[in-house]
């Protein structure tokens, strides 16, 4: 029976493969992943006793955050009502003792919110952060404006056929970190896919100057895979959006103005 790991590869590969679907049967979700499991040459065996393991497996973590959740809630809740004791007594030994526990408590919440939001391959934002973070409650409409890049690694598959998929995951979180660079939100969209959101008060030219500069940073280097070397680049796409505008679109308008660049970078690096 495979191993976390690899079943966690193959998993990403098969909803990498299916994201842009507009309807996912199980059948066909099942086809997806026997197909990379066989790349892999791994073949699921007692699936159902597998999966019950993975489910409790889910199910526990899900309930541990859900633990320190409320834990966090009680105890915001009980120094809120420490506070608001200490300020009608005047007493600054009290207010230095909430102060001091609702530092730890932020401490706490931020793990949690690392847990949520944080891709586990990457640690880039992963897609709730970007929903909860950059659209409109109960909407998929953009509640700023800014400036989004959609990145796009080229020759990606070629990767992983050639150096296996441990080396493809090295490969993303090597672009994630120089994507980091540009000091802006990064997000992990899906598989080999990234975007960058720039502030509003960045330029067109400033984001595609910076990301410009990025990639011929990573196109000159040689990364190592075993005793070979090979090189990775990535193509992107740029768009400013306004407040309201719909995502699916702004990503959509990204994705078209990444077709030129694409060719283009396509024309000077011909493989890895």
């Amino acid at each position: 029976m495979p191993n976390n790991q690899i079943l966690r590869i193959i998993s990403n590969e098969t909803k990498a493969t299916i994201e842009q679907m507009d309807i996912v049967t199980p059948s066909i979700y099942a086809s997806f992943f026997e197909k990379f499991a066989s790349e892999h040459h791994e073949f699921i065996e007692n699936e159902k006793d597998l999966a019950v393991d993975l489910i409790q497996h889910e199910c526990s973590n899900l309930t541990d955050m859900q633990t320190e959740a409320t834990q966090s809630a009680n105890t915001l809740t009980n120094n809120t009502d420490k506070a608001i004791s200490a300020i009608k007594k005047k007493d600054e030994k009290a207010l230095n003792e909430v102060l001091e526990e609702t530092n730890k408590l932020k401490l706490e919440i931020e793990k949690l919110k690392e847990a949520v939001y944080k891709d586990e391959l990457t640690h880039a934002n992963n897609r709730k952060w970007l929903h909860d973070t950059y659209l409109n409650e109960d909407s998929e409409t953009l509640k700023t404006d800014g400036i989004m890049a959609l990145i796009d690694l080229n020759y990606f598959k070629q990767v992983n056929d050639t150096y296996g998929h441990i080396i493809g995951d090295k490969v993303l979180i090597f672009i994630a970190n120089q994507l980091k660079s540009t000091h802006e939100q990064v997000v992990r969209y899906g598989g080999d896919e990234f975007l960058v959101m720039f502030e509003a008060h960045n330029s067109l030219h400033h984001a595609i100057d910076k990301l410009s500069k990025i990639r011929e940073a990573i196109i000159s280097k040689k990364l190592k895979a075993h005793d070979a070397k090979f090189t990775v680049s990535f193509s992107f796409g740029v768009i400013p959006y306004k407040q309201g505008d719909a995502l699916a679109k702004t990503i959509e308008l990204a994705d078209k103005n990444m077709y030129n660049d694409k060719i283009m970078i396509k024309k000077r690096v011909t493989g890895i």
